[in-house]
């Protein structure tokens, strides 16, 4: 794909939850190797529209379509057969890390191969040898291998929250999303998680979408787009990216 081709569209989306409507009329289109962070108060629908971006949220049954790697993901509330297909493509870090505590962190990150691998052979532990050496590596990229074979439950927040990077590195996405991977952190580890995400971004030319709430940190990237009320109030540049293309 051309440096410059959008990699992620998204067109005129919404979403309901009973009376509540987190999402109205969301359109944007995200180019390869962007690093955007997403930003606006609680309930703004962060949350919402990454789950939507990833397939794992129906968007409402109107004119909405979401489409990744030229592949339709959602269109007018169904998700696509295909959906599976971009998921690949799709690495997610949630807030509350979501790993299996009772698992080590080296399965727990292998199960981010499950979409190339199949679920069955996940289950029982039947992991291919690529799958192994990828999670390993990962585990070894956000400096957790050691803790491999210690139980998920049993290690500190950051260090979940690596292992959770790791898992969502398995499957080497090219589009990465980000629930406020820091939120429940402390400020130190918060931190050296978000600079871990930025070299990621940086090393390996992932497309970065990072919801936050610290304006630090949207400065850093090189788009904000703002949500009120489930709607985007403002797309534009941050000026870090305006002075590098001024200077390109």
């Amino acid at each position: 794909m051309p440096a410059d081709a959008a990699i992620l569209s998204v067109r005129g989306i919404s979403k309901t939850f009973g009376a509540r409507r987190a999402l109205a009329g969301v359109s944007l289109s995200v180019r390869r190797g962007e690093m955007i962070a997403l930003i606006g108060p609680s309930g703004s629908g962060k949350s919402t529209l990454l789950r939507s971006l990833s397939g794992l949220v129906p968007i409402d049954a109107d004119d909405g379509s979401i489409e990744a790697f030229d592949i339709q993901l959602q269109f007018r509330g169904r998700v696509s057969d295909r959906v599976r297909e971009a998921r690949v493509r799709i690495g997610f870090i949630f807030q509350q890390f979501n790993l299996v505590g009772r698992l080590t962190l080296f399965t727990n990150a292998a199960l981010g191969s499950l979409g190339r691998i199949g679920f069955w052979r996940g289950l029982f532990g039947l992991w291919p040898a690529e799958t192994k050496t990828a999670a390993m590596a990962a585990l070894a990229r956000v400096g957790v291998a050691d803790y491999a074979g210690q139980r998920a439950g049993t290690l500190s927040g950051g260090q979940q929250q690596r292992g959770a990077i790791a898992r969502a590195l398995v499957g080497d996405p090219r589009l990465l999303l980000a629930d406020e991977p820091t939120g429940n952190l402390d400020s130190a580890t918060g931190a050296e998680v978000l600079d871990l995400l930025f070299i990621l971004h940086r090393d390996r030319g992932l497309t970065l979408i990072l919801a936050t709430h610290d304006p630090a940190v949207a400065a850093r990237c090189d788009r904000v787009i703002q949500l009120q009320d489930g709607a985007v109030s403002t797309d534009a540049m941050t000026v870090r990216d305006q002075v590098r293309e001024a200077s390109s």
